[in-house]
């Protein structure tokens, strides 16, 4: 059952490959009619061969014609570049394997001949073994241009005959055919006609037969353990013939011989290094496979997330991943320009100096952008000066093998040093070109890095800056206090409310220097911690009377204006309003506080009859930091005291008409409004709603 499904499929295979190559459309091939031919040949000895069995004569006959449309396929192939007129060798070559191929019709009839299995099996031998020679022939001999066209081609023939090789070699070592292989060959065959059906639906300029690099390592470590396997059942079978105890011996000797060379030289690392370098030297044209180095690259590069390695780390890691290097260090330039430690990967044996290298080193990787051959520099080759500048504990080290600079532009941002690969070689021009590419990209990432970190601390001086501006005002505004606290004490000494007076804004000053001094590490904006429900009038009489030795100021509104803020904050920022009243006004002038409720929020402003501010100066520079009308201020108050209201949800207006003076409002969200809204969104929605829904 078996055998009639693979020669079904074989015969499908080869009906649908003919029909796709008859009408494949793209460039123009002299083999095309030739190998439409073979296809149908073959799909029908297939066909046959499931309907009759494959070793009914006429099936026998269908074999051959359908070995000679493949003779004759695989001539028409030479042409496609010419090559059928200009190859000498070719024609006597076909027309022998067309007259062995003959011989096989007369082996038919004779079917009593003696020995005819055996002779017939050698007959295909000669053939298939002249075949491959002719396959060999027909696309090591071909141009890059002609190779892209014969490739797929090409690779299915050579698998069609060298199955049918090894196939008859067994029958003419056996003296029969299983029929188990009699099947196989029906499924390589219908393999064969894919790889035709592709090859004849490409022009000239379409698929390229070439095996990636990581198919190629796995067939031929499949190969490989193959051999290995062929080899030692050969030798067990060998140590199977002897007698008794010896043959009990050899075996547990061979088992074992076998056993350590797997354990010793499967896992070497030296060993698949050096499969590695002979198959990249003998069968591909490029060391590197690009796509895959780039993009194991940028993995490494861009793996610093979720507590991998640092960038440094993985800046070295990345570029000796490339060459096969199994460590590296990072030297990166110092204050003085020379070039110092700064990364290791899995290198934790190198000595390195406090000063790795010197400045002029730096300079002459900036001008010229080389990778520095140590083992060339050893050898006393000198290409731009540079060797006399490359440090001695380098050069003194035998394992490392080469330094990459890192370009950022036009300057060093560091230097890589690589290890020796595990299989000794010379770096080459792709060596140098997929390094020095990838060194820049390294240089962007670290520069980058770099400057982000340039960037975070000079955020974290601003900040520190703005802290000490808000501290600075903070004192300016408590020694204009006690300034003005002494001048009225002149006039007022004798006068005993004064005196009680003056101590409550002394005790509130003391208080507010404690305070300042606590809150030092967290001067600038940030969100209110605790938002709580306060009085406005209440504690717009406390911020009067604080101040009653210092400036009148009146309160008007009625009690019961509960809002929602932060007490600390709304007094700061009342208290930079209040204190820029008292410098924008004339000394008898009095200070208002208002308190309004808007139903939603309340609202407390500060009213002055000062000297006012300009729209223009209000829309453009009010808020802006270091920038006052007033002689010797700071300009900050204000901007702080929008900040602080903000924190708490509020916002803080302004109004105010030169010579007549200014109010700012500060209006915050009412606590029983809030209330109310945070239960209705926390309310289930009614019955009539849920249905609706």
């Amino acid at each position: 059952m078996i055998a009639f499904l693979l020669f079904a499929l074989a015969a499908v295979a080869g009906a649908v490959a003919a029909l796709v190559a008859a009408r494949a459309g793209l460039a123009p091939r002299r083999d095309r009619s030739a190998t439409v031919a073979a296809l149908a040949a073959s799909a029908l000895w297939a066909g046959s061969a499931a309907a009759l069995g494959p070793l009914h004569p006429a099936v026998l006959t269908l074999e051959v014609a359908r070995n000679l449309a493949w003779i004759a396929a695989l001539f028409r192939h030479f042409a496609n570049d010419g090559r059928d007129e200009s190859l000498r060798v070719v024609r006597p070559l076909i027309a022998t394997l067309v007259l062995v191929e003959g011989l096989q019709l007369l082996l038919l009839a004779l079917p009593g001949a003696p020995a005819g299995l055996e002779t017939s099996a050698l007959l295909r031998m000669l053939i298939a073994v002249g075949a491959l020679l002719l396959v060999h022939n027909l696309y090591g001999g071909a141009s890059d241009s002609s190779r892209r066209l014969l490739g797929w081609n090409s690779a299915a023939m050579a698998l069609f005959w060298l199955f049918e090789l090894n196939v008859f070699t067994i029958v003419a070592l056996t003296g029969e055919l299983p029929a188990g292989l009699e099947a196989s060959r029906a499924a390589v065959l219908a393999l064969a006609s894919v790889g035709f059906a592709i090859g004849a639906a490409q022009g000239k300029a379409g698929l390229a037969f070439r095996p990636s690099r990581a198919v190629t390592f796995s067939t031929l470590s499949l190969a490989v353990l193959a051999v290995y396997f062929l080899v030692m059942v050969g030798l067990a079978s060998g140590a199977a013939k002897l007698a008794g105890d010896l043959a009990r011996v050899t075996q547990v000797g061979f088992l074992l011989l076998a056993a350590t060379a797997a354990l010793i030289w499967l896992p070497s690392p030296r060993l698949r290094g050096t499969a590695r370098v002979l198959a990249l030297k003998h069968l591909f044209k490029h060391r590197y496979d690009y796509r895959e180095e780039w993009l194991r690259f940028t993995r490494t590069i861009g793996s610093g997330a979720g507590g991998g390695a640092a960038l440094p780390e993985r800046a070295v890691q990345s570029l000796a991943q490339i060459a096969d290097s199994g460590a590296g260090v990072l030297l990166t330039p110092g204050d003085d320009g020379e070039l110092t430690l700064a990364a290791r990967w899995r290198w934790p044996g190198l000595e390195v100096p406090a000063r790795a290298a010197p400045l002029g080193l730096v300079k002459v990787l900036e001008t010229q952008g080389c990778i520095l051959d140590l083992d060339a520099l050893r050898a006393g080759i000198d290409r731009f000066g540079e060797a006399a500048l490359v440090p001695d504990w380098l050069i003194a080290e035998p394992a490392a093998w080469a330094a990459v600079p890192l370009l950022h532009g036009e300057r060093l941002v560091g230097l890589v040093v690589l290890a020796r690969p595990a299989i000794q070689r010379r770096l080459d021009w792709e060596d140098f070109d997929l390094l020095g590419i990838a060194g820049r990209h390294v240089a962007s990432a670290l520069a980058e890095q770099a400057g982000h970190s340039a960037l975070e601390d000079a955020a974290r001086f601003e900040e520190f800056h703005r802290r000490m501006a808000f501290v600075m005002h903070d004192i300016k505004n408590l020694s204009s206090q006690f300034g003005l606290l002494a001048r009225n004490a002149e006039k007022h000494a004798d006068n005993p409310a004064f005196r009680k007076d003056m101590l409550v804004t002394l005790r509130s000053s003391a208080e507010k220097l404690d305070g300042l001094v606590a809150r030092l590490g967290r001067y600038g904006p940030r969100q209110a911690e605790v938002r709580v429900a306060l009085d406005l009038h209440a504690l717009a009489q406390r911020i009067a009377q604080r101040l009653r030795a210092l400036r009148r100021v009146d309160v008007i509104g009625a009690p019961g204006c509960v809002v929602l803020g932060d007490e600390e904050l709304l007094d700061q920022a009342l208290s930079h309003l209040i204190q820029n009243a008292i410098e924008a006004s004339a000394p008898e002038a009095p200070i208002t506080i208002e308190i309004a409720n808007t139903a939603l929020r309340g609202e407390i402003a500060v009213v002055d009859a000062g000297a006012g501010m300009s729209a223009e100066f209000i829309r453009t520079a009010l808020f802006r930091p270091f920038v006052s009308t007033k002689p010797g201020g700071f300009g900050i108050g204000v901007c702080e005291a929008r900040d602080h209201a903000r924190a708490m949800g509020g916002r803080l207006d302004v109004e105010s008409r030169e010579g007549l003076g200014s109010r700012f409002t500060i209006s915050l969200p009412l606590a029983e409004a809030s209330r109310l809204i945070s239960a209705r969104g926390r309310a289930p929605a009614c019955p009539a709603t849920e249905e609706a829904a």
